[in-house]
Order: C-alpha cells, then structure tokens, then sequence
C-alpha cells in the first residue's frame, strides 16, 4: 500500500461522510488479497441518495486529485455501485442490498481502517 493509495481513499470516505452517506467503512483489502488496497463502502438511503454519492464521489476525486475511476458498475439502477480506482474500489449500496450482500463479513479477515473526524 502506497501513499497514493492511501490518500485517495481518505480523500473519498471524507466526500462520502460530507454528503451524509451512512456507515462508511475501509476494509484494508490489500492485507488480504491482491485486487485492491482498499475498499471503501457506504450506504446511501434511497436509489437517488446512492446515484447522489456516486456523482459527489467521480466530480469530487477528479477536481482534488484528477482521478477518474478506471471503471464504474451500477449506476443504472442505484442498488449497488462500483467504482474501481485501481487500488481504491468504491462500493455504494442501497442499504437492504448491502445487507444483503455483507461484504465486511465477506472479507472479516481484512484489517479495517478507523476513520477520524477529518476523514
């Protein structure tokens, strides 16, 4: 895990936390396996509140960092958006389907990073 990596996750928990998303999490994925540093999740409330996060997150991480996700899945229906920034990996859901889903229980091996505050 880089520096890079690093602050780009921060930069996109601190987005998700300004925008009210709820239960923002980083899992420490790279502790673990070899797709990514980080994954960061986030729920939002409604289909338009997770389509919302998603738009604050791709304009937000391109004007502060001039980053733009090598890919994105999802945003069609707003249950469960993907962003992967390579060895950042967004995960937005819709709150039942992140239930449903549970990917922290999927990958509870993986270390977990404590956001502060001013993240």
């Amino acid at each position: 895990m880089d520096n890079n990596s690093s602050e780009l996750m921060r930069q996109i928990a601190a987005i998700l936390k300004d925008k009210l998303a709820f239960n923002v999490e980083v899992i420490n994925i790279g502790e673990v396996s070899i797709i990514a540093d980080y994954f960061v999740i986030a729920s939002g409330r409604t289909d338009a509140h997770v389509r919302a996060l998603y738009e604050y997150v791709d304009e937000g991480i391109k004007e502060k960092m001039g980053i733009d996700p090598l890919h994105t899945e999802g945003t069609e229906n707003a249950k469960w958006i993907v962003m992967d920034y390579g060895s950042v990996i967004v995960h937005l859901f819709h709150n039942n389907e992140r239930e449903f889903y549970s990917l922290e229980k999927l990958w509870a091996e993986a270390p977990r990073t404590e956001l502060t505050e001013s993240d």
